[in-house]
C-alpha cells in the first residue's frame, strides 16, 4: 500500500541544544512520535514551558470558548516583524479586533463571487505556463504553484496579473526574503524585553524593506485612484474604503502596507504549499487523479469555469480537503496563557506557551481511522465527518480563523481541477518528496513531478 511521505520523529529524549538544532532544520521531525497519540504533552526549558494540546476539548477552549485568555504568542511572530509590522497576523486585543472589523467584509461570501473571474484568469495562466513544460521531464512544481498563488493574490487584491512589473518584482523579492528567513529568532526561545534587539539577519531586513516599499507604492497609487473615483472594484479597494463600524476609521497607507504583506504571506505561501502537495498526491494516486480530471471535464467541459461550478466539483474539494489534513500549510499555532490555567489536571502557569498543532491533530491515531493514508472518500464516512468537526483546523478556528479560509477553499479546488483537466502529473521516482516545516509545510528538496498533456 502506498503511504504519503511523513517525516521521521526524533528520539524521545534529547537535550535542549539538540532540540533547537532539530527545530531549526524542521519543526516536524524535531517532535517525538508520541504526539500522534497524546492528548497533551508538556515541554520544559530553562526559559519557558509549553503545552501541546491535541484534546479537541482543549483546542475548543483555547480557540473558541475563551480566545481572549489565550492571545497569540508574540514569540513565534518575532522573526516576521520586519515584513509584517503590525498586521492582523501578529496583533492581539483591541488592535486585532479593529483590524478584523475592517478586513472581514472584503472576504464575505458575496465578494468571493466577485473575485472568482480573477482566480480563473490566474488558473488559465498556470495551465498555459505548465503546458509548455509538458514533455515528461522532471519539473519542480512548488516553484510553479508559488507563481500561480502569487498571480491569484495580485489579480484579486490589486487587479494586476503577475506579469505586471511591480507584481513580478514583489514576487521575486518575496522568494529572496524566504531564503533569508530563519524559523528561529532569539526571542522565540528566550523571553526578551521590548527594547532588546532581535538580531534579524541583515538580508531579511533588507528584503522586507524592499517588499514593503513596493507594496507602499501600490497602496499609495490605489489611494489616489479611490480619491479620483477610478479605482477598480477589487479586494484592496474594498478594504481601503471600509470604515470600522465602531470608530469610523479606515486604514491609512502604513496600516494597509502591513495588511497587504500578510495577505501575500498567508495567501500566497499557504496556497502554494497546499496546491503543490495536492498535485503530488494525485500523482502518487493516479486513480484519484483520473477521477478528478473526469469530474472537471464533466462539470466544465472545454469552457472557462463559472462560480456555480464550484458546488459540483465535489471530488476536487475532498481531495483538497484531504491534502490539507495530511499537509496543513501552517503546521503549528502558538498561543499564550494570559492567566494560570489547569489542563487535564495539570497546572499551566501564566505566560506558558500553548501549542496547537494541526499537523498532529490531523494525523492523531485516536481521532482518525488510518490517519497516515490518503483517502478523500473518508469524508463520506462517520469518522471522516466527525474528524472534520473535531480535529480539522488548517485555517485555525474560532474568532481568529483565517479571514481567507473561504477564499482558499474556492481557489484550491478550482486550480486543481483546471490543471488536471488539461495535464497529467506523475511522480519522479529518483526525486521522492519529503515534507519539511519552517513557516509552512514544503518539500525538503522541492516537489518534483513530470507533466504530459492529457
Amino acid at each position: 500500500m502506498t503511504i504519503p511521505p511523513k517525516p521521521p520523529a526524533r528520539a524521545e529524549r534529547v537535550s535542549l541544544w539538540r532540540y533547537m538544532r532539530l527545530f531549526r532544520d524542521d519543526i516536524l521531525s524535531a517532535q517525538p512520535a508520541r504526539l500522534y497519540r497524546a492528548w497533551m504533552a508538556e515541554f520544559r526549558t530553562p526559559f519557558f514551558r509549553s503545552y501541546l494540546c491535541n484534546d479537541p476539548a482543549l483546542v475548543d477552549l483555547v480557540l473558541k470558548e475563551r480566545p481572549g485568555d489565550f492571545p497569540k504568542s508574540t514569540r513565534v511572530s518575532e522573526g516576521l516583524r520586519p515584513l509584517l509590522g503590525q498586521s492582523v497576523f501578529v496583533t492581539n486585543g483591541a488592535t486585532w479586533k479593529r483590524q478584523r472589523r475592517i478586513i472581514d467584509p472584503a472576504f464575505e461570501g458575496g465578494r468571493l463571487r466577485d473575485t472568482f473571474p480573477a482566480m480563473v484568469a490566474a488558473g488559465q495562466g498556470a495551465v498555459t505556463r505548465l503546458a509548455r513544460l509538458a514533455n515528461g521531464a522532471p519539473v519542480e512544481i512548488e516553484e510553479h504553484t508559488s507563481h500561480a498563488a502569487a498571480d491569484v493574490i495580485f489579480r484579486t487584491l490589486f487587479s494586476l496579473p503577475i506579469e505586471n512589473a511591480t507584481a513580478a518584482q514583489v514576487f521575486a523579492e518575496f522568494k529572496a526574503h524566504q531564503r533569508t528567513q530563519p524559523v528561529l529568532n532569539l526571542a522565540a526561545f528566550v523571553p526578551l524585553p521590548r527594547w532588546f534587539p532581535r538580531f534579524h539577519r541583515r538580508k531579511t531586513v533588507a528584503t522586507a524593506r524592499r517588499i514593503r516599499a513596493l507594496i507602499e507604492g501600490l497602496t499609495a497609487a490605489r489611494m489616489s485612484q479611490i480619491a479620483a473615483g477610478t479605482a477598480p472594484d477589487d479586494l484592496a479597494t474594498k478594504i481601503m474604503t471600509t470604515a470600522d463600524p465602531e470608530t469610523g476609521e479606515r486604514f491609512d497607507t502604513a496600516e494597509m502596507v502591513d495588511q497587504v504583506a500578510i495577505f501575500f504571506l498567508a495567501g500566497h505561501e499557504t496556497s502554494a504549499s497546499a496546491l503543490a502537495w495536492a498535485l503530488y498526491l494525485l500523482a502518487l494516486f493516479p486513480d484519484w487523479q483520473d477521477r478528478v480530471a473526469s469530474e472537471a471535464a464533466e462539470v466544465m467541459g472545454n469552457r472557462a469555469p463559472g462560480f456555480a461550478d464550484m458546488g459540483r466539483l465535489r471530488l476536487a474539494r475532498d481531495v483538497f480537503r484531504e491534502t490539507l489534513r495530511l499537509y496543513p500549510p501552517v503546521p503549528m499555532m502558538v498561543r499564550e496563557a494570559a492567566c494560570p490555567e489547569q489542563f487535564r489536571g495539570r497546572d499551566v502557569v501564566k505566560g506558558a506557551q500553548v501549542v496547537l498543532s494541526p499537523w498532529h491533530l490531523h494525523r492523531h491515531e485516536r481521532l482518525w481511522e488510518r490517519p497516515d493514508e490518503f483517502d478523500p472518500a473518508r469524508y463520506a464516512t462517520e469518522n471522516g465527518r466527525d474528524g472534520l468537526r473535531r480535529a480539522f483546523m488548517p485555517f485555525s478556528a474560532g474568532p481568529r480563523v483565517c479571514t481567507g479560509a473561504g477564499f482558499a477553499m474556492i481557489e484550491g479546488p478550482l486550480l486543481l481541477s483546471m490543471l488536471v483537466r488539461a495535464l497529467r502529473f506523475e511522480t519522479v521516482t529518483e526525486r521522492p518528496a519529503m515534507p519539511v516545516a519552517h513557516l509552512t509545510v514544503r518539500g525538503r528538496d522541492g516537489i518534483w513531478l513530470s507533466i504530459s498533456p492529457r
